[in-house]
């Protein structure tokens, strides 16, 4: 398989699994689901991009194609990622309460009225600042591990090949 991809793969699914001991040791609360769910430090997906972005440049070099690709590419899932998702996730706390309010307001009112209760929209979708950083760290140092554990085995199938 190639060892970008792995590494790549390997540091999002680290990085989730990081999440719920973070989240024990914030709020005392343990939460294995925070495995599937978006979100929370560390990002997923800044390690992610961050660790096979770090991969190439060590392999190809960063006067590479294939590095400013995966550069770029990074930048903007990290900017996404706490920007336009951390925003959505905002307002999805205003829409959420939003719901409350209008319950509220017709508990009030003498008119009956039958309202079907909507799906709680998920809250968690982006992330602070400081998650995509925790991720981007993550993802260097896999990044970085990845590529010597890839070296290493370049090394033992040439000793091995002769």
């Amino acid at each position: 398989m190639n060892k970008g991809i792995l590494t790549a793969l390997l540091s999002i699914v680290l990085a989730q699994g990081f999440k719920i001991p973070l989240h024990y040791m914030k709020k005392k609360e343990w939460k294995p689901e925070l495995f599937f769910q978006t979100g929370g430090m560390p990002s997923s997906h800044s390690a992610g991009v961050a660790s096979l972005t770090t991969f190439i440049a060590l392999k190809k070099g960063v006067k590479t194609i294939d590095f400013a690709l995966s550069f770029i590419y990074g930048l903007i899932v990290m900017y996404d990622a706490q920007g336009i998702r951390r925003q959505t996730g905002e307002l999805t706390l205003k829409v959420n309460s939003l719901d409350e309010l209008v319950r509220k307001a017709h508990e009030e009112e003498s008119v009956e009225f039958e309202e079907k209760k909507p799906k709680i929209l998920k809250e968690m979708l982006g992330h602070q600042p400081q998650e995509v950083v925790g991720g981007a760290v993550l993802g260097l140092v896999m990044g970085a591990l990845g590529f010597l554990v890839s070296k290493k085995d370049r090394q033992r199938n040439r000793f091995f090949v002769r």
